[in-house]
């Protein structure tokens, strides 16, 4: 980013000679893997090629975002997490019971040949499609160790071999083009099924109704449709189970009248307080960047009935700079209150 930036109007404008003449390719990613809230392979492209994303996505996304529809949260302008969770508690207060389905190992089984497909109808440019074909197939194979085989209706023992699959999870564009391709799936629920209770963020979807038996019809009418983007729903994901018992869903816990937060959200905001609180002990963690990663996170909290589980959780706690807290506390420790 620094070397980019360093001589950056060089490097716009190369680049927009670039991709002005068609010689644009993209460079090789990097990648690494988190842990939390599970094991995920991230693969971050050079900075000049999220540039070049950053941009794509800026000059099609006005063209798909008239196609989405309302109930589809992630990765758009005035929408995301907290606005996802409220839509989904005004239908867990409607409805008595819903589907909670995901799509297994999304981002690794897309399919390229129907990913670019869906993009032809929308996109009429040939340049402008040209480079969403050279950013989707440079991320070919990045994933393919993560991909569980799958034949479809029609499928020879070798289709699944020969097909292209797979988008980084880390570029901008696999954010946007997961919209884009499930957006399908959305008005296939929407406008075949007529489900009114529906709810979709990222791959994972509550779709809610009156009957079990009419909601477990409608799981295998949408694994039949997912077949046909050959995606497959999660074998284990996928539930149907009374509103009442509370809907798991963005890391809260969804009853009638109230809102949780997940046993693991807790968990990992524990574990990542206990480290922040060493950290600033060792003086690796400035009382700034503290500020800002506790009120992010009480920000997200304070979307549930969380009041009395941040008290018990904060409010006690003394925060020691470059000083080990195995000793005891001195007069000018450092306390951040949030209570």
């Amino acid at each position: 980013m620094h070397a980019f930036s360093f001589m950056l109007e060089d490097n716009l404008w190369r680049l927009h000679e670039e991709l002005s003449d068609g010689s644009y390719r993209p460079g090789p990613y990097r990648s690494f893997y988190i842990y939390e809230p599970k094991k995920r392979k991230i693969s971050a492209a050079p900075f000049r090629d999220r540039v070049v994303h950053h941009a794509l996505c800026r000059v099609i996304q006005p063209l798909f975002e008239r196609k989405f529809i309302y109930d589809s949260y992630a990765n758009r302008t005035g929408k995301g997490t907290h606005a996802a969770l409220d839509r989904a508690h005004s239908f867990v207060k409607r409805y008595p019971y819903v589907l909670k389905a995901d799509i297994l190992k999304f981002f690794p089984s897309v399919d390229h040949a129907i990913l670019l497909q869906t993009l032809g109808k929308t996109i009429r440019c040939q340049p402008t499609m040209a480079l969403c074909q050279q950013i989707i197939h440079s991320g070919k194979d990045i994933l393919s160790d993560e991909y569980p085989m799958q034949w479809f209706p029609g499928d020879t023992l070798l289709t699944p071999l020969e097909r292209v699959r797979g988008l980084p999870i880390g570029n901008l564009t696999s954010q946007f083009w997961a919209n884009v391709l499930l957006n399908e799936l959305d008005h296939f629920v929407k406008e075949n099924v007529r489900a009114p209770g529906y709810v979709r963020y990222v791959d994972d979807f509550l779709l809610f109704g009156q009957e079990k038996a009419a909601l477990w019809q409608l799981h295998q009418q949408i694994a039949d449709y997912l077949a046909g983007l050959r995606l497959t729903l999660h074998p284990r994901k996928c539930h149907v189970m009374p509103t009442s018992q509370g809907v798991p869903f963005l890391g809260f816990r969804l009853f009638p009248t109230h809102r949780r937060l997940l046993g693991d959200s807790l968990r990992r905001a524990r574990q990542r307080l206990r480290w922040q609180r060493q950290a600033m002990a060792n003086g690796e963690l400035p009382p700034e960047a503290l500020r800002r990663s506790l009120a992010s996170w009480i920000g997200h909290a304070q979307h549930g009935d969380t009041y009395y589980l941040r008290y018990l959780l904060l409010s006690k706690v003394t925060w020691r700079i470059g000083q080990p807290i195995n000793q005891p506390a001195a007069t000018d420790d450092a306390t951040i209150p949030y209570f």
